[in-house]
């Protein structure tokens, strides 16, 4: 950048978010400053689900190719009975009259923020700081002043305006005085990485699968390099027990029956939380992605969620950089949309997603059997669950809010 500490967006966070609404506005011509308290963009081995209307999206900054080409399609995912062995299949497939991409893309998201990082590096009016971290800003009607801690110093940035996109814990929020208002579920989440075919052993297994059970559901996504395996685990258990050998030989003695010979590359645990922002922005200052919300994956929905953020904030921000729309109401206007949606729509499915897997009640369990297979087979209520779970009625939705 030809302006060292003066741009017209600071944006805090370099991941798949950031990376996106950085690229969606530098190749826009905004000049724009990309600061990462990381050395590289995280390998989050969380998020990895990207649905058809984010494939959409992100085909406009010319990024869906590299996803179609590193990933995995998935048009068929499974909700599947761990005790009888049935399995309720829904095919995206049957979108294709609504979109070019009728399927979801299986693939680690540091795939595309680090792809996009280096993008940006090809763009003189974009910045990428590594090894910075936001400090502090403080914003007057004309723009905000960022302190960023580096290696060697503080340094000092001017911006037009600031998005935080610097995750769940983020400094933006948390210097904007916004309550985080929610709550976090009791047990957290292993997940679990291993080459071992688990097709091999469960029938019929399709890329993407939530496995209900009583006693022990599961998740069961394939990535290109490996399968992953999310298990809930006891909040109240100690991490070295959890992540022990024992424990991953339990789980997986459970799932193929010889969990001593599976070779595991990852085993990571995390809290699990239903969070959202009391408001996306405030003044020149806006929230996207984790920073404002905060989700179960049960459905792939955070990421796909925050990249929305991204488009609909780029969408309402642009006019206002190049002068042809105010400030008001163009960003009340994307917090509303995107607040809004986010609880109409992300934090209730998710809730209601976990409800069904985390059931220990066995009548209220067959209860959602019953309803899973009567949706499957009613033509009308099949498509109305696909256009929710693809995420294409809750873009329809927000962009009716006014």
């Amino acid at each position: 950048m030809s302006v060292k500490d003066r741009c017209q967006v600071a944006i805090a966070g370099a991941g798949p978010v950031g990376t996106v609404i950085a690229t969606l506005l530098a190749q826009a011509g905004i000049s724009v400053i990309l600061l990462e308290a990381g050395t590289d963009c995280a390998q989050d081995l969380r998020a990895s689900t990207f649905h058809p209307p984010t494939l959409e999206m992100l085909d406009q900054i010319g990024i869906t190719s590299m996803l179609l080409e590193k990933g995995l399609k998935a048009p068929v995912y499974q909700w599947r009975d761990r005790a009888s062995g049935e399995v309720i299949e829904f095919d995206l497939g049957e979108l294709e009259d609504v979109t070019r991409y009728p399927f979801r893309i299986q693939c680690e998201q540091y795939h595309l923020s680090r792809a996009l990082a280096s993008g940006l590096d090809d763009l003189t009016n974009a910045d990428v700081r590594f090894g910075s971290r936001l400090l502090s800003f403080t914003q007057d009607a004309d723009g905000v002043d960022l302190a960023v801690e580096t290696m060697v110093g503080i340094e000092h940035i001017r911006a037009d305006f600031l998005i935080g996109a610097d995750g769940a814990n983020s400094i933006v929020r948390k210097w904007l005085g916004i309550e985080f208002d929610g709550f976090t579920y009791p047990e957290r989440f292993l997940t679990l990485s291993t080459e071992t075919d688990l097709a091999a052993y469960l029938p019929n297994l399709s890329l993407v699968n939530y496995v209900s059970d009583p006693n022990e559901w599961l998740v069961l996504l394939k990535v290109p390099s490996v399968w992953r395996v999310l298990v809930p685990v006891d909040g109240a258990v100690d991490d070295a027990q959890l992540v022990s050998d024992a424990n991953k030989t339990a789980i997986f003695d459970r799932l193929v029956g010889d969990g001593a010979s599976v070779v595991t590359h990852h085993r990571t645990l995390y809290k699990v939380h239903q969070r959202v922002a009391q408001s996306f922005r405030e003044g020149r200052v806006m929230l996207v992605g984790d920073a404002a919300h905060l989700n179960n994956p049960l459905g792939g929905f955070g990421m796909n969620s925050g990249v929305h953020d991204a488009f609909n904030l780029f969408e309402k921000l642009l006019p206002v950089l190049k002068g042809q729309a105010a400030v008001e109401p163009a960003l009340s206007l994307y917090d509303r949309q995107r607040r809004q949606i986010t609880h109409s729509f992300t934090q209730a499915q998710t809730k209601q997603n976990m409800a069904y897997m985390r059931n220990t009640d066995g009548s209220a369990h067959e209860l959602r059997r019953r309803d899973f297979l009567a949706i499957q087979q009613d033509d009308q209520r099949r498509r109305a669950y696909l256009m929710r779970q693809a995420m294409f009625q809750s873009l329809e939705d927000a962009a009716a809010i006014a």
